[in-house]
């Protein structure tokens, strides 16, 4: 049971504030007309905003320090990130949430405190209530912006994009609940959803650079062809290609971490002409981090999450 507890709290830890941020860019995307949609994205990063900060609450002394060190829960950048784009689009954000967990502390060091696996049974049901709106929502605005009945600065391909994620969040929360645990042998099933959403981060970043940008564009673009081989050689591989596509994966995402490292940092500064909002930027640094961490740790064939 300890287990699951944990494993809960880190699965939130994670998806709860990528959630939150999904919700926040779909609210910042729309033109006041859609003052429906505007209030509904809202509702939701408020929502995950509140999840989020029940989860760091209680999450002291019981996170593994490998996650707590693999900057994928906050990064450097991200209170600064945070700050930034509140100023910039109006839209309000606790940042407190980020100072609580950079104060974190792993369980390696503590004794942990109890958490019953009834409360925990309660956090997951309510997140999943939660995801499964948002699911729903995102839905609707792919469906309404390609029949042409809404405008929105997303590109449809991005609106896809964060729906996958909602849903493997959705499908992490039901394995826990069945389960108590998550666990997978399917690596090649991992690699391909993260190398595929690691590729379409590099089409945003070069859709989302000023035209001026050049060298930065270049750089997107082979990042984006890199991924796109990986996701090529990884169809109907053999245990041998996908052995080799994992140690692949990880060189190609850590040069990946320090471009968008390097780019989080420079959209912050205002050093890099863009139309993105920096706390965009310090999520897809995040998302990195969590896949250099997964493909880290499972190369003896077992998937975290």
């Amino acid at each position: 049971m300890q287990d699951y507890i944990k494993k809960s709290m880190e699965l939130h830890l994670f998806f709860a504030r990528i959630m939150k941020e999904h919700s926040l860019f779909l609210q910042a995307g729309f033109p006041l007309k859609n003052k429906n949609y505007i209030e509904e994205a809202k509702w939701f990063k408020d929502q995950f905003e509140r999840l989020l900060l029940d989860i760091v609450n209680m999450s002291n002394n019981i996170i593994d320090l490998n996650i707590l060190n693999s900057a994928e829960i906050v990064t450097e950048y991200t209170k600064a990130a945070e700050e930034k784009t509140e100023y910039l689009s109006g839209i309000q954000i606790n940042i407190r949430i980020t100072d609580l967990e950079h104060n974190l502390q792993s369980r390696t060091f503590f004794t942990a405190p109890e958490l019953s696996p009834e409360i925990i049974k309660k956090i997951n049901n309510h997140a999943l209530e939660l995801v499964n709106g948002l699911i729903i929502f995102k839905e609707k605005i792919l469906n309404e912006f390609l029949i042409c009945n809404i405008y929105t600065t997303n590109y449809p391909l991005l609106i896809e994009h964060i729906l996958r994620e909602a849903k493997l969040y959705k499908s992490y929360i039901i394995e826990l609940e069945t389960n108590h645990d998550i666990m997978s042998k399917d690596i090649q099933k991992i690699e391909l959803f993260w190398n595929q959403i690691m590729m379409e981060h590099a089409l945003f970043i070069r859709g989302l650079l000023d035209p001026s940008e050049v060298d930065l564009i270049n750089s997107a673009d082979n990042f984006a062809n890199d991924y796109q081989k990986l996701l090529q050689n990884a169809k109907n591989a053999t245990d041998l290609i996908i052995r080799q596509n994992n140690n692949q994966s990880l060189e190609e995402t850590l040069k990946y971490q320090e471009f968008k490292t390097a780019g989080t940092k420079g959209i912050i500064e205002g050093k890099i002409k863009s139309i993105f909002l920096p706390l965009l930027a310090d999520h897809v640094l995040r998302e990195a981090n969590h896949y250099i961490r997964i493909l880290k740790e499972n190369t003896n064939r077992y998937i975290d999450y």
